[in-house]
């Protein structure tokens, strides 16, 4: 009975040992909530004082991801809106509001009245009504360390005609969140999933909420069927009719679909070439109602280690047709190449060909990996041309090269993406090298009506990534300029001092990899450690050969 006893007593403890542990944690985390909204309250205090709409013709905007961005419902416009910066120390958090003339090429920074709170992870959609309206919808904001969160579950309006922004206080929406995703279908919007995180838990959510455009009131949906599991960032779009969603992410592909007054859930099986595993991809909605999927990353987690393998490839959902096939480019033709061809075929005894025979080999994909000034691998795909003939050759000879230089956007995850007009417009994001997380700022365009190549917008500087990060952790310490460019200076003096095998006259690129093979794996040897694959020592190595003989 004793033993007993004392078995009972500790089982207590232990329950009241726990109960003041969550108490603790329950304060701690009301605590932080509380020191964010008084945070949150400074920024909004600071917008509240702008009385006037002030538009500014501006550069591109900073290095962002988990911003949106969004194609304006009436002109050749693309909003861009919040966002996150981690510089390596600090999290930065946007409200700032910008515009794409797309005609123009031209930024404009737009400073308006009573915005948003800074947000990231939030979801904007477009309505064609009143001159057009952006709608917006929760999000996260973080403190400046990233530890503490705290979930937005209000809703806003930008009436883009009008430039003034509306807060929507509607009872009976969906609960604060971040991650979750937001559509247009027909007249309400659709609010599926999402995540919450603070310190006492962290949930995933698969509830649907349904928000009317017409009466401005919340309702939640229960579908019937069986639900998608919880989950955040999935990529979500209407179905052509508007009738229904389709959502696509993690391990499950489903689709929920409207009948009459009532919402279903039923798992899909899509046909074709479906996408690898990944998360962090970026969706927009093509012509002909095709869902167009870009990017992402696919962590392989290995004990104590977790690595990343990013993507930049390009798949097409039909949502008609229910079947998944891969975006290929086709390339650019040039024009000499074809005059060229046309008058050799058209002389005395020329031979002519079919156009299967004429027809280039197709293009092979090869991965590449760039290393910057202080030994960071960023590893980027690269497409080569398929074999020329020996007539070909010789015309490029005369006339340069026939096809343009292939310019895709590096690997990434969390890129911003719409469309506009049929085509598909790529912003910034992020990618990870080991522990380091560089945050992007280039901007592309893709025809998708000729899927021929990216047309580069805002280019990347692979080395401007690292220093942003290093300048503003210097600027924080409060150091000079001048010492900034002193150590800058310094670096590259050091950079200067080591001697890489030279170029001989005439040797092309794989030749010379071919040569200095050993020497470049020994020097990515020294920067990736001892532990690093022997694969991946020697595809750096490659990529280190390669860049050092376009540089001379």
């Amino acid at each position: 009975m004793g033993k007993k006893g004392k078995n009972e007593k500790k089982v207590k403890g232990a329950e009241k040992t726990a109960a003041k542990m969550e108490k603790k944690v329950s304060k701690r985390s009301k605590r932080e909530e509380e020191d964010l909204e008084a945070l949150i309250a400074e920024f909004q205090n600071l917008d509240a004082k702008k009385t006037q709409v002030v538009e500014t013709t501006c550069p591109p905007p900073p290095p962002r991801l988990n911003a949106s961005l969004s194609a304006h419902p009436e002109k050749d416009e693309l909003i861009l809106f919040g966002g996150e910066y981690f510089n390596g120390k600090k999290t930065y958090l946007y409200n700032d509001l910008f515009f794409y003339n797309i005609k123009k090429n031209s930024w404009v920074t737009s400073e308006i009245p009573n915005p948003p709170p800074p947000r990231c992870s939030h979801q904007a959609v477009v309505v064609p009504q009143g001159g057009g309206q952006l709608w917006v919808f929760g999000g996260e904001f973080a403190s400046p360390n990233g530890e503490q969160f705290y979930h937005y579950k209000d809703l806003w309006v930008l009436h883009l005609a009008t430039h003034t922004w509306e807060n929507i206080k509607a009872p009976g929406g969906p609960s604060g969140r971040s991650g979750h995703r937001m559509v247009l279908s027909k007249r309400q919007l659709l609010v599926f999933g999402g995540f919450h995180e603070s310190t006492r838990d962290f949930i995933y959510h698969n509830d649907v909420y349904a928000f009317s455009l017409d009466s401005f009131s919340w309702s939640r949906l229960t579908p019937s069927g069986s639900a998608p599991s919880p989950r955040s960032a999935c990529q979500m779009t209407s179905t052509p009719d508007g009738a229904g969603v389709i959502i696509y992410g993690g391990y499950s592909k489903v689709r929920v679909k409207k009948d009459t007054d009532k919402w279903s859930w039923s798992r899909l099986s899509p046909s074709g070439n479906k996408p690898p595993p990944r998360s962090g991809f970026s969706l927009a909605v093509g012509p002909a109602g095709r869902a167009v999927l870009f990017g992402g990353v696919c962590d392989d987690e290995e004990e104590e280690t977790l690595e990343g393998d990013f993507y930049n490839d390009l798949y097409l959902y039909d949502t008609a047709k229910n079947r998944w096939f891969p975006g290929v480019l086709r390339g650019a033709k040039s024009e000499k190449k074809k005059r060229r061809r046309g008058k050799r075929s058209a002389g005395e005894g020329a031979e002519t060909k079919t156009e299967e025979e004429s027809a280039p080999q197709g293009p092979t994909e090869v991965v590449k990996e760039i290393v910057t000034e202080d030994g960071t691998v960023m590893t980027i795909k690269e497409v080569i041309p398929g074999p020329q003939d020996e007539e070909e050759e010789e015309e490029d000879e005369e006339e340069g090269s026939a096809l343009a230089p292939t310019v895709e956007p590096c690997p990434r995850s969390s890129a911003m993406a719409t469309s506009r007009q049929g085509k598909l417009y790529l912003y910034g994001g992020m990618f990870e090298v080991g522990d380091r997380q560089f945050t992007l700022s280039d901007f592309y365009c893709l025809d998708l009506h000729k899927m021929d190549q990216w047309e580069v917008l805002v280019e990347m500087d692979p080395k401007s990534e690292s220093e942003d990060g290093e300048e503003e952790e210097e600027e924080a310490k409060g150091a000079e300029g001048e010492e900034e460019e002193s150590a800058e200076d310094s670096e590259e003096e050091e950079g200067d001092e080591e001697e890489h095998p030279s170029v001989q006259e005439g040797e092309t690129v794989t030749d010379y990899q071919v040569r200095t093979e050993q020497y470049w794996i020994g020097v990515a040897r020294a920067n990736m450690g001892l532990d690093a694959k022997d694969k991946k020592v020697s595809k750096v190595a490659l990529a280190m050969a390669k860049v050092f003989y376009e540089d001379q």
